[in-house]
């Protein structure tokens, strides 16, 4: 019987071994790449015993995965890959009392954090992951995060542990050998008495000491622990199947202090001073990390975050002061204290963002991990910086450090060059070498992420024959036949091998978008994705990001799942179908192209023009789908029928049985409802009272399909705002569209024919320095990013460049105007390409101005263009909707405008909750009437 007929037989979760599935876990966030044979995806750990049980009888290695996003390269492998996120995620008990929780390895961090925090509690390692990482991976890794200065590593805040042995042997355990079968106990007991000097003085003295395994935890005075012994093991011992954690009390109030230095050795050196004023974190980041966020931060050219904790905000704010000033007599260059919630936030975000900004230098070279965690004492810190950065140029390599300076542990991004054999042999040579200097300084290769495929072979470097030869005696005791995750810690792979970008393309492949920020390399755009994973986050408010993965829960649905079948097309090894690949179609099926991707993933990765690029290649010459040739082509029909005056008729036709064949031969959803055509065309009304516009500041009202033929009384609205605000608006003489429709619907030839027309119409207007004022959000963001993409173009980056949003217009070239006030709260929706392209900080203060109060929803309407209206989208469109739009939405105020300048919002708000939402324009312009 073959391994996956087994498998199915015998495990009552998911068995995948098909192309998709195996492609998808083929890379963590690290630099490496493993095919595995399938995935196994266990309900409990009855299902993980038998999961065993049969990769054991077929000789198939397995490696336990959680979220995939440890950068060593330990959650990868040949075998079988054991996924605990889909099913064995539930939190099993907290007791507030003792101050424990019970986890499956599948919980996601911040899913305990919430559910502690109701009774005063957290769990203290935080890895700037927290909203997609899991406990399980946690306690393989040794995870630590921002917060270990206070409340120490993962292993530290393990009580006991259930686990599986790939030999099939299930076991508790926690502080002593009690409970275990006679060979392990004895081997264990052997092990750790005939070997107590080197136990007691072979481990680096350090916060931050994650290497090998921690067989120092099984001395007697630290009570045999042998939980904490098995944490850090990287899947190499067994498979953890629930855990029980200690939770600490979560402070009532915090405060952040953000200290700048002259340069990050100067930082490192000041972190220790800072430490006897018992902080709950000493975080560092260098310029190189933060050149994005600078004008959030004080001067200097490198920061300190230090967090506080106390009981009250005037406790915290005494405390940040003091550091304040401890700082400033001790080195900083300036320094500011954060109270308020949100700004916290805000400032947090850039420093966990780091791990993917740190993947694009300043000047937009790619950088890497493989050194991104190492540690040394902390008062050794700044001297260990200033070398690793002079190695670093001896090397000819750059890198951009951050990291938890307060425990010595640094991560770095670098900029090896892992394509070709020369930079191979450099990354190698680098690798020894800075392992040396981590040894000197008497530091650990791993200060948080674990060795994995990275780090395992250097190991004898840092701990001596003796030590690492205990560590293979350790793993035998556990897993003599080598099944558990081969190839890490013990008996590793080379650190050189199997580099995951070593499978793609040599040359640039032929694709129709420009890629500028990529060098107009589609497989450079797709490396894009390291796999930090933010996509994989759930939390409302956590940005647009892949709101179907939201929905599904798949990883296929994330940013990074489609972002990884993307790698595996171009690499053809697993995914072997090239463009014409069913696997990747399916997976960006279900993405809405809300390009939420290209500004919440920390690397801007954008899967919405991969999307579009993806569909060129795929229909080539083939018939599409039907919606491609209704919605895809709809500014042509919707001309057509505003030419003939067929509106009336159609919008009749779409309340009788009629409708439903239309839906069904246009591709189009049964599910939904046709809009109905305006009887009046934008153009045509702005022709009929041409002449009567203002005599300020020229702007150019860019005419949309959507304004013109569905909603011209956003643009009606709009000429009327902009005029009384004193300016001239004129219209394009000739039919104007951005090509949005062909774009999403992969059919950019004739979207690049569409661009030029429109590109050549307004070309007078902006050699003239003109402004060109879009309503309509997703094709204001087309002007300003498909089409200098796809044209490629100088006259093409100038509109791109002249293109301004309705309050943008306002605010720059109408500074003076005073909006109407109508003191009135606000709901609706922000459109996902405005957050993510065109930015809404100047609607935001437009509608202060106006006394409109409140925010709108973050998130996705769900039905972005012609996704929710396509056929088999209809669920996950609802279900996007019912995130954080219609939930805002019902809990309203009564007085509530409802705003939404997205026509797809305004339709998905008609359709789901019967309620009429408007136009920023539309609202203003009805106030100027009262």
């Amino acid at each position: 019987m073959t391994l996956l007929r087994a498998l199915e037989q015998a495990v009552r979760g998911q068995v995948a071994f098909d192309a998709a599935s195996r492609a998808l876990v083929t890379m963590d966030a690290s630099n490496y790449r493993r095919v595995p044979l399938g995935v196994v995806a266990p309900r409990d750990a009855d299902d993980v015993a038998a999961a065993l049980e049969v990769c054991r009888e077929h000789g198939a290695p397995v490696v336990p995965r959680g979220a995939g996003t440890s950068v060593a390269g330990n959650a990868i492998g040949t075998g079988v890959v054991l996924d605990f996120t889909r099913y064995m995620n539930r939190i099993q008990a907290i007791d507030p009392v003792a101050r424990t929780a019970v986890v499956q390895p599948g919980v996601v961090l911040d899913d305990l954090r919430r559910q502690a925090a109701a009774h005063g509690l957290t769990f203290g390692p935080d890895p700037s992951t927290h909203s997609r990482c899991t406990l399980g991976g946690m306690i393989g890794n040794n995870a630590c995060g921002a917060h270990s200065v206070a409340w120490g590593t993962t292993a530290d805040n393990v009580h006991s542990l259930d686990v599986l042995t790939y030999g099939g042997q299930r076991l508790r355990l926690a502080s002593g050998t009690d409970g275990l079968p006679a060979p392990l106990r004895d081997g264990i007991e052997e092990l750790t008495a005939g070997h107590l000097a080197v136990l007691r003085t072979g481990f680096p003295e350090l916060p931050r000491r994650i290497s090998g395994y921690a067989l120092d935890q099984l001395l007697p005075e630290k009570g045999g622990h042998l939980a904490r012994a098995f944490t850090g093991s990287e899947g190499t011992l067994g498979v953890l199947t629930s855990a029980t954690v200690r939770l600490v009390a979560a402070p009532a109030v915090r405060a952040l202090a953000v200290l700048g230095y002259p340069d990050d050795s100067a930082a490192a050196d000041a972190a220790t001073g800072l430490l006897p004023l018992r902080p709950l974190t000493v975080e560092g980041m260098s310029a190189d990390v933060a050149a994005g966020a600078a004008r959030l931060l004080p001067r200097g050219g490198a920061w300190l975050f230090v967090e506080v904790g106390g009981d009250s905000t005037a406790e915290v704010r005494a405390k940040a002061d003091e550091l304040c000033r401890t700082a400033l007599a001790d080195g900083a260059v300036d320094g500011v204290v954060v109270t308020e919630p949100g700004g916290q936030r805000t400032l947090w975000r850039v420093r966990e963002d780091a791990a993917g900004l740190a993947t694009r230098l300043p000047d937009g070279r790619e950088a890497w991990p493989g050194w991104e965690d190492c540690a040394v004492p902390p008062h050794r810190l700044g001297g260990y910086l200033r070398e690793f950065r002079a190695l670093l140029a001896q090397h000819g390599l750059r890198g951009a450090p951050f990291g938890h300076f307060g425990e010595g542990c640094v991560h770095v991004r670098v900029d090896f060059d892992l394509l070709g054999e020369p930079g191979i042999a450099r990354f190698r040579r680098f690798s020894e070498d800075l392992a040396r200097l981590v040894v000197a300084h008497g530091g650990s290769l791993s200060g948080e992420h674990g060795d994995g495929r990275a780090r395992s072979e250097l190991l004898p470097l840092m701990y001596g024959p003796e030590l690492v030869g205990l560590f293979g005696r350790f793993k035998q005791l556990w897993d003599p036949a080598d099944g558990m995750n081969p190839g890490v810690l013990v008996r590793p792979a080379r650190l050189d091998e199997g580099l995951r970008f070593t499978v793609l393309p040599q040359r640039p492949v032929d694709v129709e978008f420009g890629y500028p920020h990529d060098g107009g390399d589609f497989s450079a755009a797709v490396r894009r994705c390291v796999g930090v994973a933010k996509c994989r986050s759930t939390q409302a408010g956590s940005g647009v990001m892949c709101p179907s993965y939201r929905v599904t829960g798949e990883e296929r649905h994330s940013t990074r799942g489609r972002a990884r079948l993307l790698h595996e097309m171009l690499a053809g090894e697993v995914v072997t179908d090239g463009w014409r690949s069913p696997w990747v179609r399916e997976a960006l099926d279900l993405c809405l192209s809300c390009r939420g991707c290209r500004s919440d993933c920390p690397v801007g990765v954008d899967m919405a023009t991969y999307k579009a690029e993806f569909l060129h290649h795929h229909y080539a010459g083939r018939v599409r789908p039907a919606a491609h040739y209704s919605m895809g082509w709809l500014p042509v029909w919707l001309r057509g029928t505003a030419a003939l005056r067929l509106a009336p008729l159609l919008n009749a036709a779409a309340g009788t049985p009629l409708s439903a064949v239309a839906k069904r031969v246009g591709g189009i959803a049964a599910e939904r409802e046709i809009p109905r055509l305006a009887r009046v065309p934008f153009t045509r009304w702005w022709r009929a009272r041409r002449g009567s516009g203002g005599a300020g500041r020229t702007v150019v009202l860019f005419p949309d399909t959507f304004t013109n033929y569905l909603s011209p009384q956003v643009g009606s609205a709009a000429v009327r705002v902009l005029q009384v605000a004193g300016l001239r608006v004129v219209v394009p003489p000739r039919p104007v569209c951005c090509g949005l429709t062909w774009v999403s619907t992969g059919q950019l030839d004739r979207a690049r024919k569409v661009m030029r027309r429109t590109l050549e119409t307004l070309r007078p207007a902006v050699a003239a320095g003109l402004p060109v004022v879009g309503l309509e959000p997703s094709c204001t963001a087309a002007l300003r990013t498909d089409l200098p993409e796809l044209l490629g173009c100088d006259d093409a980056s100038r509109l791109a460049a002249s293109v301004r949003t309705f309050a943008q217009a306002l605010e720059e070239h109408a500074p003076d105007w005073t909006p109407p006030r109508l003191d009135r709260p606000v709901v609706g929706q922000t459109h996902c390409h405005q957050h993510a392209v065109l930015g809404y900080a100047a609607e935001r203060r437009l509608r202060a101005r106006a006394g409109l109060t409140g925010e709108l929803s973050g998130g996705c309407c769900g039905l972005a263009g012609n996704f929710g209206f396509e056929p088999g989208h209809y669920e996950v469109s609802a279900a996007c909707a019912a995130e954080q739009l219609l939930p805002a939405v019902r809990d309203a105020p009564p007085n509530s405008l409802v705003l939404a300048d997205g026509y797809s919002c305004r339709t998905q708000l008609a359709q789901l909750a019967g309620v009429e939402a408007h136009h920023l324009a539309e609202v203003l312009a009805n106030a100027l009437d009262t």
